[in-house]
Formats: C-alpha cells, structure tokens, sequence
C-alpha cells in the first residue's frame, strides 16, 4: 500500500526504476514521443520535472509516465511482488463459500471482500484538497497532446466517479477525457461502459449528473477503475481489498460524490443529459490506430482541487506494446479465477498485446468431450468484456498458451481449416473499425485441440513426439559431463 503518489515515486527511485527528466520538455506531443521510446524498450518510469505547456510557461506540476511500464512495477504498484499472488488470493476468497455460477460468483466477490473488513472510510480532510483552484482553470494543468492527429489535450489517467440513480451505487471508470476550454470537457462514455448506462438513466429522469475525476493518490486506485468489475461493485472497495486497508474517501466541494482523500488532482462538474452533445476525438488509441471523432456528453468543471505537492499521472496509448500492456495482463492473471470457477477445464488464457486484448483470446482447455472446443468459444463470446473478442483460439491442456511459437506450432499441426473454423456474429469493441457496422460485427473461432474420433471427419491422432522418461533422466545425470552448456 502507498499512501501517495509521491511515495510510490520514491519507491521506485529506490529500486532504480524512475528517471527523473530535468530537461524542458513539451507536453505537445514530446511527452508522447519520449514516453513510446521508452516504454517500448521496457525502460523505467519518467518523472517530467520541467514540462512546457501550450503557452510556453513551465507547468507547476510534475508529470508522471510509464509507472506501471513493467510487469514489476505493475506488481508494486499493486501492493505485491508477482500479480499472481492477488489470483491466488481471489481463487482463496471464492473456495470459502463457492457459489453456483459464474454470475452468482460475480456478485458474491464484493460480499466476500466486505467480510475482509475493506470497506472505504469517510474523513472530514484530505490533502486532495489542499489547494483549490479558483476559478476553476483546467490550463492549469500539463495535460499532454499525444498524437499530431489528437482533437485536442486528453487525461488519460483520469478515474471518473458518478452514482447509479437508481440504486446509488457508485462506479469509477477510466475513461478518456478531451479538454475543450478552460472549465469544459468531453466525457468518452462508451455505449456499454458504466457511465454510459448511468448517463442514459439521468437522460431518462432528465436531472444533471454529478461527476468527480480524482487522478494519483496510491498507483492501486487508477489501476480498480479499469478492472472488469461486475456493475453493481464498487471499484473503491476492491481497491480496499488490494490495498488491504479500506480507501479513506472525502466529500467533494461542489458536487454530492466522495473521492480518494489522498489523490493528487480531483475535477469536480456537472453533465447536463438534456444538453446537445459535443464532438470527441479524433484520439491515437490503445488499437494503435486514431478512434475518430464522435458525440459525446460535455462535462462543465465546478472546481479543481489538488494536494500542495501534487504530480499529474499520465499515460499514452497506441501502436502496442505499451504501458497498459502490463495494466492489461494483470486483468488477465486476477480475473482468471472468476472464469475458471464457471468453466474449470479452462486451464490457462492469453490474450496478447498485440491484439490489444479484445482481438485475440487463446484458451487452453482440459477437452472432456467431442465439440468442447466450441462450446467454450460461445462461452467466451457471451462472458462479461469477453463478449468482445474476435477471435477465439482453443488449444489443449499441454499447451503453454503464453509461448506463441508453441501455440503456433500445436494450431497448425492440429487444423484442417473447413473442419475446425467457426465464424459467429456479435457484439464488438466500440472502438473496432475493422466492423461493418458500429459495436456489432463478425467474429472467428478456431478448434486447436487434437481431435477424437467422435469428432467429424477425424481418422486416426497420432500422438506428440517425446523421448522416453527414463532415457530423459540417464542424459540428465550425465549432462555435466558432456562439455555441453
């Protein structure tokens, strides 16, 4: 657990794995450039101690990018040494009282972390809230330009927090938001993310939403508002269990929503669903190419608060790898054991990087009958943010589906393309370009696992080549004796 932002900084500095950059530079497309250089040669983190902004003037605040640029840092940044430990961790809560299916498991995880006594705190003060800005003044902050084709400044690490005015639960999204004037933003509310659900029920009722964007505070809290969490659980307790302390939380000046007490930033404001809304984007995104510009709801800033020695946590997404490279991997390894809990021939799940996470699935199964491979293709395709994938490739148990020469390997030799190639239709990522139409189109599945006679048109397997076991262990007692490395 870190208290601050700053303290992560300064652990990371003590691990040798922060650069502090003193040189000026332009928070205009240089951050980016400096930022995708290091990123995509697994460099440390960057401290931008002296960032120009849009008037020439050096910004007051440093900027922080790339701190979860590596699968240590992300561990870290997490509360732990290996990601892996928080899976088990989960996979422990769920065997204490196991539920019967895989949404009834989602909705036990938040009654499950509440009896671990993780549940957000309310304080009077918070150093979030140290300074305020007045009149609220968003060029006040070195909010960076990524891309040349960018519509305008973009936070990109900013948690946006709104209520269900319904139920009055709260959610908190990592959303994109596009500056367009001093006290207005754009709020990139995707059609099946949660502030777009909340938004359309305050358009129903035709009453204001209010709205809170705390950006740092401890690294944990940016990394809860990207998790895949069921609707109904609050982000802020999952981060409580995380961080194995409950998150204190104070109440906003302007608006009826309470934020992180030790975040660095929060902006405060009000969307008006009755308003037109406004023109987002274009935005260098996370599929390496520019989402384009679309409508999107207009957020007007009520205030801007922020601790004395804050820093603003940016990142930049695009051509992969980069830093929500290692933000995403660590979703695939923690919610692993939610998945496996419904579908426990599911034995591992890669989804690389380079399919920007929601292109590629491969699943290695423990196969149990003709057709299994099928099933867990419609499986996927109709499970939470799964339900994106286009393409779903299905490989055995003994498959190492972390290792893409063998998953390559054991594929080929496997497939007979007119026997083994499912292609479906549904839902799709808002931001897939390749669909023919918005959010819905075609999706691929592929059968990689060695096929049994029961299956159509199959002769025959034959079986993996191996060396036998006791042969194996004879070279092995020998080996430091054969001058081979």
């Amino acid at each position: 657990m870190f208290r601050s932002l700053i303290d992560f900084v300064k652990f990371l500095e003590s691990k040798k794995q922060l650069v502090r950059i003193s040189e000026p530079v332009r928070a205009e497309l240089e951050l980016t450039e400096i930022a995708d250089r290091v990123v995509k040669n697994q460099g440390p983190a960057l401290l931008f101690e002296n960032v120009i902004q849009k008037d020439g003037q050096k910004s007051k605040f440093p900027v922080l990018m790339n701190m979860y640029g590596s699968w240590q840092r992300m561990a870290w940044a997490l509360g732990v040494d290996n990601v892996e430990e928080i899976a088990r961790q989960i996979e422990e809560l769920l065997k204490t009282q196991p539920p019967s299916t895989f949404l009834d498991k989602l909705k036990k995880l938040p009654e499950l972390i509440q009896l671990a006594s993780f549940l957000p705190k309310e304080v009077s003060r918070g150093s979030c809230q140290e300074v305020v800005i007045n009149p609220p003044d968003l060029s006040c902050l070195p909010i960076p330009k990524c891309w040349p084709q960018d519509g305008g400044p973009y936070i990109t690490l900013g948690n946006v927090i709104t209520r269900d005015p319904e139920s009055g639960v709260r959610n908190v999204g990592l959303y994109r938001i596009q500056v367009l004037g001093k006290d207005k933003v754009a709020m990139h509310w995707q059609i099946h993310k949660v502030g777009s659900k909340h938004y359309q029920k305050y358009k129903e009722i035709k009453k204001p939403i209010d709205v809170a964007i705390f950006l740092g505070g401890d690294p944990v809290l940016t990394y809860t508002g990207s998790a895949p969490l069921p609707d109904a659980m609050d982000e802020i307790l999952f981060a409580g269990f995380l961080r194995k302390k409950g998150v204190e939380m104070v109440k906003c000046k302007t608006v009826n929503l309470e934020v992180p007490a030790d975040a660095d930033f929060v902006i405060e404001g009000t969307i008006d669903p009755t308003e037109p809304l406004v023109k987002e984007g274009p935005f260098g995104d996370h599929t390496g190419y520019y989402s384009l510009a679309d409508d999107y709801p207009l957020l007007r800033v009520t205030a801007i608060t922020h601790r004395k020695e804050a820093i603003f946590p940016s990142t930049i997404v695009g051509p992969p790898p980069m830093e929500d490279a290692f933000i995403g991997k660590a979703t695939e390894r923690i919610f692993l054991p939610l998945i496996r809990t419904t579908f426990p021939e599911i034995v591992d799940m890669h989804l690389p990087v380079e399919g920007a996470f929601h292109n590629l699935a491969i699943v290695a199964i423990k196969k149990q009958y003709p057709g299994h491979a099928r099933k867990i293709m419609h499986s996927l395709w109709g499970t939470g943010q799964l339900m994106f994938t286009k393409c779903a490739i299905v490989v055995d148990h003994d498959v190492d589906v972390q290792n893409l020469k063998e998953v390559t390997w054991h594929l080929l030799a496997n497939l007979d393309p007119k026997r083994d190639i499912l292609f479906s239709e549904g839902t799709t990522d808002a931001l897939d370009h390749a669909s023919p139409t918005f959010a819905y189109g075609s999706k691929i599945g592929i059968d990689g696992t060695r096929k049994w006679k029961d299956e159509p048109g199959c002769r025959e397997w034959p079986d993996v080549i191996q060396m036998n076991l006791e042969v194996k262990q004879r070279i092995d007692s020998i080996w430091s004796k054969l001058g081979l490395k």
